[in-house]
């Protein structure tokens, strides 16, 4: 009975462990442009040290994916999922 109980324990850790994850939003930059309606993303993955799909998380993909010529801010968020040793790092843009 014992021997399972710790079993369950020592498994129910694990399982939070996987789930766990730390997501972070900071500013990058800010202009006089006035903040507009448009927002556009950019993102890059990286799965147990590999990059996958293109990596391109920069200012100018973001806005080209957001149609906005004029930039008013630029955050970077990072989600970090330490089960699956996952990283993703994602560009924001707003302006118009």
């Amino acid at each position: 009975m014992k021997r399972k109980m710790i079993t369950m324990v020592v498994a129910l850790g694990v399982a939070l462990l996987m789930g766990s994850s730390c997501t972070s939003i900071r500013p990058v930059t800010a202009t006089s442009n006035p903040v507009g309606s448009k927002v556009g993303m950019s993102r890059a993955v990286n799965v147990l040290g590999i990059w996958t799909g293109d990596g391109d998380y920069s200012i100018r993909t973001a806005a080209k994916n957001g149609g906005i010529t004029k930039i008013s801010t630029v955050d970077l968020k990072e989600s970090r999922y330490v089960g699956v040793s996952c990283i993703i790092l994602e560009t924001i843009v707003t302006g118009e």
